[in-house]
Formats: structure tokens, sequence, C-alpha cells
């Protein structure tokens, strides 16, 4: 991060250009350094040579000096921005911006752009447009308005073009929901501006007509035409007189769409409404005018989408417990659910929760199944939106650090409430109602300390109640933990107590010319512990998850389970950490701060032993929790002996998985702290545990992130041994995230490597891994090498398992290349090392293969029979998307047998599927087989629109077989219309390339 409070740097470009770190915006020194910042920015990831920095920056003739100019440029603009050496680099003969430091408005613009296109070519029109809505709302007038300078001026030109054809796609997709009167003054507004935009004029005349505005809609079209004969010479085009000669005709094909139907909710919500709500403080006290506030704001319904209220103040001043007070009161008002959720913005030595997890999180407590859960932020903010739609959901968001990952998360349409906490006020958050919530009053602290404390007690010392509130800075949080050592202590008073606070060496160093601090009480409690808890209270601050369990903290402080439960007993007692559940402890996060802060009282490498004293214990466990697991993976010597700490109970494989599920934050954690402190190798050996559970639950971002972090911990070992490991895992997660060049790289260096070592099962699985990923690259010859090199490897070192693998990935080559024999072949040697094997539940991918080959042989009754018995092992077989594709190609086979089609609808069926957690390939393929059965049944329109979704995803990943199957199945659906040609073209050059013969391109 490049911000101090870890908060990332914004840039915003779309107007004029402006920057933002920590609530400061950046102030430029001159021209020249704006123009030199724009020019980086505008091309943010790639090197720039000091020339076409000079370039940007003068309009004409750049003086003698000028390259000297740009660097003194780059030098105070690193000074300006903060960690400005990070974002600006310097990079052989030029600059860059590092784009993972920054955020700029220009690429969420064109990431948005490309979310609406694709939810509107898979017929989400009302989400597209949504979409489209939030990316126009990113511009604030003219692009890099005032920064000059004919490269800036082309390219501000060309972007502009950008919002203007995404504004034309917004007013499309609202016609085609049946807008039309309501549209006419921004369409005329824009027509204004751009009077020869004929796609425009359109648009405006259509919004006319269907308000009933004809003898309107035909006189624009009357003066665009005198306006293009008189500018231009020429006529209005064919689309534009088709729509004039369908007003003066009364088309119905002009008339707007009808009402659509009420959408279903894709997935439907428990019988039991989820609440995860903290429990309501039985003594919460005060707060009277800003629970009022809280309630009045929340009662007001949201007409264009969600009532959001959020509460901002300083930590400790009992934000959480007025916004869970106030989610009860509410509760009955959301009849669908309340949950709560921790983003862990201002948590001391965590990172903030991302919005990926936190949606993963919210939809797995409404029950959604993991499996159904997509892989990217993108898409599960797709489904936790639609989800959403028409239910009422009361959602408290608490410790948020930032705008940006709240709005993932808050629902799109009306009918939900959103309560947030941030000790920030986050001005970005819009359509917000902020509540500051500040210290409370003498009185309402009085109050606490009666209710906390006893009435009888605290009336009996007034004075001294009153001096106590006001040396406890009338935080709650402070008041709390000082009653509570009064309540411990019958024979204190409240004078007693108020003198101890008074004084100044009592307070220690926390408090410095009389300011009040919650450290400085947070101090009051920690000095009554004794020793051994002090030094836990210190230790256990050293986790790096949320919650703590009584294995963790035995391990980390070196004791057993009791005797770790014991101390935890002794700080929850006096309000040092808090018990959410039975068996879990958890620090708030300013007590956290403050138990950090003490880090340094440890007597010399305390701090250090107790890491990895924890370190040794998550790897032990998670070791023995993957050999419970998967049973079948290799093992190998971590070079790190078993740790002593007694280990949780993970007898069986769902105890195993259970643990795993609960700590997997703690864990990913773990594998941050090991890096931070420079444990590589129990980073690199974590990992290696924590991707099998991440890939088998489908969490392929994570399992990517972690994968990085392993190579690069590996890479400063400079242990080859664990570099092939972690490469071979990451190459495995960028096949299964479509980043097939990334992994390609990642498998190929894992090969090397393993060639080095003469590490022969590692190199057989990185020429498996190859091969799979040359063959989706459209590479096959090469992949063909690979495969063949794998089998033979794993032939002769007799790891039968591995050959079927790698038989069913060369099956598959050969039936993308369209030599079905030789698929058919390898296939049916995959199912017969199985049966060999006695692993007949793995039989599902070896089976569907060999199917797949007799459909290209045109076999179909064979392929059928093939079919019906993997369809036998769906219910025992858990990938969603392997599962669609034996359901779309058995629909595919029946209708080529004349079968007619079952209920369900198989072909439905597959395609529900792939529309959850699925691998973009495996989708791809699934809704170019389904768009092919479609075009066969007659269904052009539904043909194309499934061919069209599937060449965007095999685009993006760079699929080119199923690159080019898209582009016939366009074709073909197009038939002698539109681009129908130039996509045959287009398919036949990806066949040529590849190999394909003619005769074999189905």
């Amino acid at each position: 991060m490049t911000a101090a409070a870890g908060e990332q740097l914004r840039f915003n470009i779309l107007g004029p250009i402006e920057g933002w770190a920590n609530g400061a915006r950046l102030r430029l020194g001159g021209v020249i350094q704006e123009r030199v910042l724009a020019t980086l920015l505008l091309e943010a990831g790639r090197v720039l040579p000091v020339s076409r920095l000079v370039e940007a920056a003068w309009d004409e003739d750049p003086p003698p000096t000028a390259s000297h100019q740009v660097r003194k440029a780059i030098a105070d603009l690193r000074r300006r921005i903060p960690s400005g050496a990070e974002v600006l680099l310097t990079d052989g003969p030029g600059y860059r911006v590092a784009i993972d430091e920054i955020q700029i408005d220009l690429a969420e613009f064109g990431l948005l752009a490309r979310e609406a296109k694709t939810a509107a070519a898979a017929g989400r029109i009302a989400e597209a447009a949504e979409i489209l809505r939030g990316a126009l709302a990113l511009w604030r007038g003219s692009v890099l308005a005032g920064t000059g300078g004919p490269v800036i001026e082309a390219a501000a030109t060309a972007i502009e073009e950008r919002r203007l054809t995404a504004s034309e796609q917004l007013f499309d997709l609202r016609l085609a929901l049946g807008e039309a009167s309501e549209l006419v003054v921004d369409l005329r507004e824009l027509t204004n501006q751009h009077p020869l935009r004929e796609t425009l004029r359109g648009q405006l005349m259509l919004a006319l007509y269907r308000s009933g505005r004809q003898a309107e809609a035909l006189e624009e079209y009357g003066r665009v035409r005198e306006l293009l004969v008189e500018e231009l010479g020429i006529d209005p085009g064919s689309q534009l007189t088709k729509i004039y000669e369908g007003i003066l005709r009364e088309s119905p094909e002009l008339a707007g769409p009808p009402p659509p139907a009420p959408p279903a909710a894709p997935v439907a919500l428990p019988a039991e409404p989820p609440c995860t709500l903290p429990n309501d403080l039985a003594d919460f006290t005060g707060r009277d005018r800003e629970l009022a506030e809280l309630l009045r704001c929340a009662e007001e319904s949201g007409e264009q989408g969600p009532q959001i209220v959020a509460l901002d103040g300083m930590g400790g001043c009992g934000k959480t417990s007025l916004a869970v007070r106030a989610a009860h009161r509410l509760a009955k008002a959301y009849p669908d659910g309340q949950l709560h959720l921790d983003l862990r913005g201002h948590t001391p030595g965590d990172q903030p929760m991302t919005a990926g997890t936190a949606l993963d999180s919210l939809l797995r407590a409404l029950g959604i199944p993991g499996d159904r859960i997509p892989d990217d932020v993108l898409g599960r903010t797709a489904l936790w939106r639609a989800t959403l739609v028409g239910k009422r959901l009361l959602i408290l968001l608490d410790n948020a650090a930032d705008a940006a990952g709240i709005g993932p998360l808050l629902p799109a349409s009306s009918g939900c409430l959103a309560l947030v906490t941030s000790r920030a006020r986050l001005v970005d958050l819009d359509g917000a109602q902020w509540i500051s919530i500040g210290v409370m009053s003498a009185e309402e602290s009085t109050t606490l300390m009666a209710e906390t404390l006893g009435a009888q007690r605290v009336a009996a010392e007034p004075e001294a109640a009153a001096e106590l509130a006001q040396l406890c800075g009338h935080l709650p949080l402070a008041l709390r933990i000082a009653t509570a050592r009064l309540r411990n202590r019958p024979r204190w008073t409240l004078r007693y107590l108020a003198e101890r606070l008074s004084d100044e060496t009592r307070r220690l160093d926390e408090l410095s010319a009389g300011a009040r601090s919650v450290s400085a009480t947070l101090r009051l409690s920690y000095q009554a512990l004794d020793e051994e808890c002090r030094t836990a209270f210190r230790i256990l601050a050293l986790h790096p998850g949320g919650d703590i369990n009584v294995h963790a903290a035995g391990a980390l402080l070196g004791t057993g389970i009791w005797e770790a439960e014991d101390l935890l007993e002794t700080l929850l007692d006096v309000h040092l950490v808090q018990q959410p559940e039975i068996g879990l402890y958890t620090f708030h996060d300013l007590v956290r701060s403050f138990a950090q802060s003490l880090l340094g009282e440890s007597t010399e490498g305390e701090d250090a032993v107790a890491v990895e004293r924890l370190l040794g214990y998550y790897l032990t466990a998670t070791e023995e929790a993957c050999d419970i697991l998967y049973p079948g993976r290799k093992k190998r010597p971590t070079g790190i002996p078993p740790a002593p700490a007694k280990l949780p109970d993970l007898g069986d494989a769902d105890r195993a998985q259970e643990w795993f599920t609960r700590e997997q934050t703690a864990l990913i954690s773990a594998v941050t702290l090991a890096e931070r402190r420079g444990h590589d190798r129990y980073a690199v050996c974590l990992v290696r545990n924590l991707v099998f559970q991440l890939n088998a639950r489908g969490q392929m971002e994570e399992f990517g992130d972690l994968g990085r972090v392993a190579v690069a911990a590996a890479r400063r070992l400079g242990d080859l041994g664990l570099l092939g490991v972690s490469l071979s895992n990451l190459g495995v997660a960028c096949w299964r995230l479509g980043r097939f060049s990334e992994g390609l790289e990642a498998a190929r260096e894992g090969r090397d490597v393993a060639v080095r070592l003469g590490d022969r099962h590692t190199e057989a699985h990185s020429e498996t891994t190859l091969g799979q990923l040359s063959s989706l690259l459209g590479r096959f010859s090469e992949a063909l090498v690979h495969l063949e090199n794998s089998i033979a490897q794993e032939r002769e070192l007799n790891i039968p398992r591995a050959e079927a693998e790698t038989l069913t990935v060369l099956s598959t080559l050969y039936e993308q290349w369209g030599r079905y024999e030789e698929a058919r072949d390898a296939a049916r040697r995959a199912v017969d090392l199985r049966d060999e094997l006695g692993q007949h539940e793995h039989q599902f991918g070896a089976l569907t293969d060999l199917a797949l080959a007799h459909v290209g042989l045109r076999e179909y009754e064979e392929a059928a029979r093939l079919l019906e018995k993997a369809r036998e092992l769906c219910a025992d077989f858990g990938d969603p998307g392997d599962v669609a594709l034996v359901l779309a190609v058995s629909a595919d086979v029946d209708h080529r047998l004349g079968r007619p089609a079952g209920t369900p609808d198989l072909a439905e069926s597959a395609l529900d599927l792939v529309r959850a957690n699925v691998l973009p390939v495996r989708r791809a393929k699934v809704e170019n087989t389904v768009g092919r059965l479609r075009y066969r049944q007659g269904d052009a329109e539904t043909a194309l629109a499934l061919h069209t979704h599937a060449y965007q995803i095999a685009t993006n990943t760079n699929y080119r077989v199923e690159q080019a199957y898209a582009l016939v199945g366009m074709a073909d659906a197009l038939g002698d219309a539109g681009d129908a040609a130039a996509h045959r073209a287009a398919a036949e050059s990806l066949f040529a390339e590849m190999g394909v013969p003619a005769d074999r391109r189905r």
C-alpha cells in the first residue's frame, strides 16, 4: 500500500486530474508535472521512455533541457505523492506507474463497461443498465480537463468517445427496459452536444414515439437530415431511415417491450431467516439522542437503492454497541434476515477484509452453498445483489476502512438497510446518512457506571463518580473496564480508583499534557494483572487472525490448552478480551493496539519465539488435516519438526473439514505473518497445505494470491524443492482462473526446477500442466509433446493414478484437435486404468472424455450409453462445471438420436450449473455445446446469445478452440446477416492455425 494508513492512492482523471491519499488532495506543482503524470496514468503499468514524456509535456519545440525537466518533474511528483517512490518507478529507459499501488477511475470505468457488456449479453438487462450508470457516474467533466498538450488531448478524445458509446449503450438498455418519456430530456441534451450522432438521434426518435409524441419524433428526423446535407452533403444512414419509416407506418416493431415480470431470486433464502447479529448489551446505557436519530434515518425508505446509515467516531466510543442495539430494534422490519460482518478495517496487524472475502461470508450466511459462489469479486457482487432483489434484509457492516470496500457489499435495490460503522467519515460513500458519535455526556457516563457497578455504590460517592468518568474520558470502553475492576474489588472505593487515575505516574506515559486516551484506560486493567497474565496479554496480541481458540493460544503461550483457557478467562473478566462464542476469544481492535504497543516490554526474543511456536502449530495441524482429507497427496518433507503443541481433535474427515473451515481466515493471516516476520519456509509449507483446501472449496482467487506468496518465499529461501512445488501449485491455480499464459510460465519454470533436482514426479506433473495449458491456448503440437513426455514418465515411475489423469487431458486435446479415434483410445486407456486401480468413483472424467470422442465419431448410441453411466456418478461428483458438461452433451446426443427432451431439460440444467462457480474453460464449452443444440432446434436467438457469451469468455482467457467454435456458432445463428461472414472467416483462420482438419470441425 502506498498510503501511510494503508489506504490505496486513488487518481481521478475523468475530469480535471486529481489524486487523493488518506483524505488529502494531491496538489501538483505545474503544467509539466500535470502532463507527465497524466501521460503515465493513461498508460499505467507500461514503461514510457523519456522521449514520449517530452512529447506529451510540450506542445511543440521542446527546450534543450526537456529531458532534464521531465526527470525533475518525476522527482517532484515522488515527493508530493504519498510513498511516491513506490508509485512512480524507474524502469530501464523510462518510467512507469505501479498499477498495484493505485486505483484509476478510468480503469474502473473500463472494468464496469465490460461487466455491463457481459451482463447484457447474458440477458441481464436491468443489471447491465445499473452497472453502466455506475460507470458513467465516475465522470466529473471533460477527461483531464485543463491538462492540454496534443498527446493528452488525443487520448482524451478517444476516452470521451468511450464515454459517449457507453451513454448510447445505456440508452439502448433503458429503452429495452420500457423507459421512454423519462429519457427525452437527457437524450435532447446529449443530441444537442453531438448533433451529427445518428445513434443518439434514433434513440431520441424512439423515446418520443413511444411517449406518444409521433410528430416530434418525425421532426427530429427532418432536423438531422437537413443538418447532414448542409454539413456533410449526405443523407441519414439506413438505420435511422428505417426508424423514420417505421414511425410513419406505426410499425409494431418499434413499440416498447411489455412490462417485465418480477425477476425471481436466483437462490432461495432459507426458510429460517438468518441472524448473525451479536448479542445486544443488557446494560446498554445512554445514547438516546443518537439512537433516536439512527432509527429515524433507518425508517426512511430508500427510493432508488438501499437505505444506508453510517456511524463515525473515535475508537472506543461505542459505535458497534449502538449499531447492534439499533439493529435489534429494527429486526422485525427486516424479516428476511439480519447479518453482521466485521470488516476489520482498523484491526492492528491485520489486513482489512477484502470485498471478495466479505461477499463470500455474506453469501454463505444466507445459506448459499459454496459451489454456487463465483470465484471473482464481480461474480460474487452480482449474485449477492441478485439474491437480495425483492428482499428486506438488514446488514451491519462493522469496522469499515473505506468506501471502496463497502460498495460491492451494498444491495442494488431498495428494501434493505445497511448500517455501517467506521472511525472516519467515508465521504465517498454516496447516499449514506451519517451520524457522528462523540463521547458520552457526564450524565450518561454516571448512568453507565450505575448500570455496570450498581446504583447504590455510585450514589454513595457522586463526586468521585463524576471525577472517575472524567478521568476515563467519558468513553464507554474505558468506563466499562474501570467498573469491571471495581466489581472485582469490592473493598475499593470510587475515590480510591479516581486517585489512582489522577496520578500521572500511574497512568504511565500514555497520557501526556493531561490528554486522556483509551490506551491509558486499558493500562489500568493491564496493571491489575499478575505477571503471568501480563505476559499472556502481550503474547496473544501476536495472533494474526480475528478469533483465538484455546489450541492456538496454547501454542502462542507455550502452555497446555487448559492453562491457556484459564489465562484467557482471566483476561475476559477484566474485558481485555471478548468472547464471541464459547471456546473463542477475540481482542477489540483498540485493546489489540494497546497490547501490541506493549510487545517492547517482552524479554529478548520472547515474541519471535512465540510467533514461531504458533506457525509451527498451524503447520503441524494443517499437515494432519490434509493427511485426513487428501490421503493421496505426496508426502514431502518440510524441513520443520512437528510442533509440540496440543492439536485439536481432527480424527475424521468431518472434524478435519470443520476445523479447516473455521480456521481458514487465521491460517491465511498466518501466511502473511510468516512472510512479514521472515519465516519463508513456514510461509511456503503453510501455503502448500492451504491450497488443497482452497482448491476443494473453489476459492481460486485466494489460491492464486497465496500461490504467488509461496513462489516468492521459495525464491528467497533458494530451496529448489519448495520452489518446484510452489510453481506447480501456481500453475494449477492459473489454469483454474483462466490465466493460461501466467500458468504456462509457472509450469515451465516448475518443470525446469524439477529436472534440475531430479524430481521426476513433479517433472511429470508439470509436463501435464504444460500440456493442458498449451492445448487451451491452441498450441496442440506443443501440448502433445508435453503430454506424451508426462505419460512416459508416469509409466516408468509406475504411478497409474497420475497416468490416468494425464490420459484424460490427452483425450481432451485429441478431441479438440478433431483426432477422435486417438481421443477415444486415450480415454479408454484412462477408464481401464481406473478399473484396475479400483477407482470406480473417479471414472466420471474419463467416461465424459470417452463419450465426447464417440460424439466426434458420430457414434451417438455408444456416446449415450457412456453419458448415462457418467450421469449415474453425478451425485457423488462435486465439480458443477464437469457435471454441467455431461448434462449438455447428453442433451445434444439425445437430440441427435431423435429422443425428446427430458424433464427437467438437461441443457437448461447444464446452463443453471455453469452460471454458478465454474471454471471459465468449462463454461465456454458448455455454452457452445448448448448453443449448437439450440440452433439445431430452431432457436437462433438463444444460440447467438450463448455463443456470444462463450466467445467473450474464450477471448478473455485466450481459449482458442472454443473461441473458434463460438465464432462458428455466431455465424450460423446470424445466417446471412450482420458479421456472419467475418465470424466464419475468423473461425477458419483459428482452426487452420491450430491444425484442426476442415472435416473435423464440428
